[in-house]
């Protein structure tokens, strides 16, 4: 999870035969940062993705969401419902060399669902999402690509939303949950997820899609994630797979991977023995999701040493320790002696009290304590979505 975003942009680039960004010999520009951005570093391949988890984190924790913040992501979306990683020039309508994914649309489509007056562009995202699932009931990064157990998973988060089952949303035979339990992994590889299929065919557990699937087969998503009691967490082989036993399967192999140390290890290549703080985060989700008390370790171990990964890496990072925290029942605003609301809320614009009614006339914006003085952002390197497959 702290791969660049670039790395799932490029490759979906070739992917749809558009072509990627050239390397330049010399950093070019950075582009002028919107006001209401959270965030001081280069959006191009993760603004809509950073905006949306620290609009859903700061959601979760009842703070104060600026009107600058929401509408800089509403106005980010494309006439067809769908939404780009940024878009620089919102006044100018979408076109062909746009490359928009179905990760930055599902997790607006979750942002705005809870920030309420957004819920045409909620269905919006989410009918531009079910027109581009693929035949085996998934999704890939990009519109057409081969599905893979995160981005399936977002965009189940997504169909969450709109509180129609997600079994019921299907290509021709074919739901979400039935792409995502054909890369759940046996109990002989210990019930893990794998990102996609190889070359060959062959599945390989994945800790960043074991993660993401165990949230989106237990029926959640960023916003409704949290601690459970009474759910299996240990591994056991079906004939009849379904998404409840796929979690808890996947759950078990989270389990016994943080159990020793307290933390997911890098997949990047020698990097093999360094912490992967983003990946520990959505972990503690999943396992606090399932209700597993191996939840507790990883989420004190990022209490006593993710600060510093923190303060680099920006909103995102911010916004994820966030979600860990309050799906587990800790406390953010005293995180290992760090205020994560607080850090989160400084690095994007200062709330301006307001209103807004809902598309029926009910106000839902939370609304809740004083606001939070904006300051200058952090620097980021983002703690977002690593497409790129882990051994």
């Amino acid at each position: 999870m702290n791969v660049h975003r670039s790395a799932a942009v490029l490759a979906a680039a070739v992917v749809i035969g558009t072509a990627a960004p050239a390397v330049a010999a010399s950093p070019s520009p950075k582009p002028s940062l919107p006001s209401g951005l959270y965030g001081s570093s280069d959006p191009t391949y993760d603004g809509v993705w950073r905006q949306s988890l620290a609009l859903i984190a700061l959601y979760r924790v009842h703070d104060q969401l600026p009107a600058a913040a929401v509408d800089w992501l509403a106005g980010q979306q494309c006439a067809n419902g769908a939404f780009p990683a940024f878009r620089a020039n919102p006044a100018k309508a979408c076109d062909a060399k746009l490359m928009v994914d179905t990760n930055s649309t599902a997790v607006a489509a979750q942002a705005l669902s809870v920030v309420g007056g957004h819920g045409g562009a909620v269905t919006k995202a989410v009918t531009w999402l079910k027109s581009v699932q693929n035949k085996d009931g998934g999704w890939g990064f990009a519109p057409g690509g081969a599905s893979d157990a995160n981005s399936t998973s977002v965009v189940i988060g997504a169909l969450i939303t709109q509180h129609t089952p997600v079994s019921t949303i299907r290509k021709g035979t074919k739901s979400p949950y039935d792409a995502l339990l054909k890369l759940s992994l046996p109990c002989a590889d210990k019930g893990a997820f794998a990102y996609q299929p190889d070359e060959k065919g062959k599945l390989s557990a994945n800790a960043d899609a074991t993660a993401a699937a165990v949230v989106a087969a237990r029926g959640t998503n960023f916003v409704t994630a949290r601690a459970d009691t009474g759910r299996e967490t240990t591994c056991a082989d079906a004939t009849a797979l379904t998404p409840a036993r796929a979690a808890a399967n996947g759950a078990s192999f989270l389990a016994e991977a943080v159990a020793k140390d307290g933390y997911l290890k890098s997949a990047l290549p020698g990097a093999e023995d360094q912490p992967d703080y983003g990946n520990t985060a959505d972990a503690v989700v999943a396992l606090a999701a399932q209700g597993a008390e191996a939840a507790r370790k990883p989420l004190e171990w990022l209490e006593r040493n993710s600060a510093k990964w923190a303060e680099q890496s920006g909103p995102a990072a911010y916004a994820q320790l966030i979600l860990a925290a309050e799906a587990s029942g800790a406390d953010p605003s005293d995180f290992g002696g760090t205020d994560l609301v607080k850090r989160l809320a400084a690095s994007g614009p200062k709330q301006v009290a307001a209103s807004q009614d809902d598309d029926s006339g009910t106000s839902v914006w939370w609304v809740v304590g004083a606001g939070l003085a904006a300051g200058a952002g952090i620097g980021f390197l983002i703690s977002g979505r690593n497409k790129r497959k882990r051994p």
